[in-house]
């Protein structure tokens, strides 16, 4: 049965490092497939630069359409400052998102070393938590590239308990992640095709694949 998956991001450009591969599983799988952008991902960082803020979702919107997924929502709160925004605000652009979609899997950011992740994590626990009447059975969070790696301890606590081949599906994720130029980086950046490929292979390697991602199960009711 077509499942009903929504993955938050709190960037743009989140969603493919970190799981680029399964969400083209997800939609070859016929699952229907919603990507929230909780923040803009530019605007603090190019203050007065709306084009740049422009730049970067067409940049997603291009990558997400490479991996076959038609539906994303914006949520337009500004990057590098969630951690400014009342906890409210943030709950309820995840709140909505939920409503739209109706999803019974849903992916989060995990909460690492930057602080606009950990925020929309905590948005994405409280909307997910199990209600009565919620859809939501699988709740997981996955690990952007270029900050779960970069995260010390004793704050680094991404032990990944799930795990998804995307031997099948690597490719296509270099291929999304390429549509954002504004984020590409040269070898040995995180953010560079060589460094993806080398940690598809890496998790591949632990579950006896060619290529992985891997994720951290944070709950699954079954019925």
């Amino acid at each position: 049965m077509p499942k009903q998956v929504l993955v938050v991001a709190a960037h743009p450009d989140d969603e493919i490092l970190g799981m680029g591969g399964t969400i083209a599983r997800h939609v070859k799988q016929g699952d229907e497939v919603t990507v929230v952008w909780v923040t803009d991902g530019s605007s603090t960082q190019y203050p007065g630069r709306p084009d740049i803020v422009e730049r970067k979702y067409l940049e997603a919107e291009a990558a997400l359409e490479t991996l076959g997924v038609r539906n994303w929502i914006k949520g337009g709160l500004p990057d590098m400052r969630l951690d400014t925004i009342a906890h409210v605000e943030i709950n309820q652009v995840v709140a909505d998102a939920v409503d739209q979609t109706e999803p019974d899997t849903v992916y989060s950011v995990h909460p690492d070393v930057n602080r606009d992740h950990r925020a929309v994590f905590e948005s994405v626990a409280v909307v997910a938590r199990p209600r009565p009447g919620s859809r939501i059975r699988r709740f997981l969070t996955y690990a952007p590239m270029s900050s779960n790696e970069w995260t010390p301890a004793p704050e680094s606590t991404f032990t990944p308990t799930w795990f998804v081949d995307i031997s099948a599906e690597i490719d296509a994720k270099l291929r999304a992640f390429a549509c954002y130029d504004t984020e590409n980086r040269d070898w040995p950046h995180p953010r560079s095709a060589r460094a993806i490929q080398a940690s598809a292979e890496l998790w591949g390697s632990v579950i006896g694949t060619s290529a992985a991602e891997p994720f951290l199960l944070i709950r699954e009711i079954e019925r």
